[in-house]
């Protein structure tokens, strides 16, 4: 199976494009909203240093801003990533993806990252979250009990990298997904972290994955784009009837 996207379009609005450089310049991140506006994301997700940048760059866009919390190894205390939700919340982020603590999931104190999760959405409202489990360091049973928690305090979505550590290949994507779906089934899925072409992209999604979060998103609907809109094929005429 292929996941059917139509057009260049369908497919960018399956993709959180990222910039999480730490020493991008603001020359260089208003660049980067260009290309987001050029081809109208579901999303951008900036550090909290450009979220406001974002907002006012993308303002008569309906692309979405996300950012990051506890990002990127998750062992803030609560407190101070409920703070981070707040902070950003009032700068006007509309979706707020936090670290799991990989600690806390590692002693299975479970109990502490529900609570967590739970404080973090109570936070943000109805604004999506999203929590980034970092799948690569984690084993099999390590996933399906992150997920799980992650789903049972209302996150929205389980994302599967910060981008620093990530799976590479497919099989190691579709076995997450599996995992996910199979522990999880109502929370939703972003893979992020090397998908940086659009047959990677397409398989990615054709495996269950509910959107795709990429730094190479506008390489990828870009290359997309020319391969839909400047192939042509010239059919040959034919007729109906049989020649004698």
């Amino acid at each position: 199976m292929v996941y059917n996207i139509k057009n260049s379009k369908q497919l960018a609005s399956l993709i959180n494009y990222t910039n999480l450089n730490n020493i991008i310049t603001e020359s260089e991140m208003r660049e980067f909203l260009e290309k987001a506006k050029e081809l109208n994301f579901h999303s951008v997700v900036v550090s909290p240093t450009y979220v406001c940048l974002a907002k006012e760059e993308l303002k008569d866009t309906d692309i979405k801003v996300g950012s990051v919390i506890g990002f990127p190894l998750g062992f803030e205390d609560t407190p101070s990533k409920v703070a981070e939700a707040k902070a950003l919340l009032d700068k006007g982020v509309d979706e707020f993806e936090v670290v799991l603590n990989l600690s806390h999931l590692k002693d299975e104190k479970y109990e502490l990252l529900e609570d967590e999760i739970r404080q973090m959405k109570e936070a943000v409202g109805d604004k999506l979250l999203k929590v980034i489990v970092e799948t690569k360091a984690l084993e099999d049973y390590q996933i399906a009990n992150a997920s799980k928690v992650a789903e049972k305090s209302g996150a929205d979505y389980v994302k599967t990298s910060t981008g620093f550590v990530s799976p590479n290949h497919i099989f190691e994507n579709v076995n997450i997904i599996n995992i996910i779906q199979k522990h999880a089934p109502k929370i939703k899925i972003e893979i992020s972290g090397g998908v940086d072409d659009y047959k990677f992209a397409n398989q990615i999604l054709t495996a269950g994955s509910d959107i795709v979060g990429s730094d190479q998103g506008y390489e990828i609907v870009k290359a997309y784009k020319e391969l839909r809109e400047n192939t042509q094929v010239t059919p040959k005429p034919i007729t109906l009837t049989k020649k004698d």
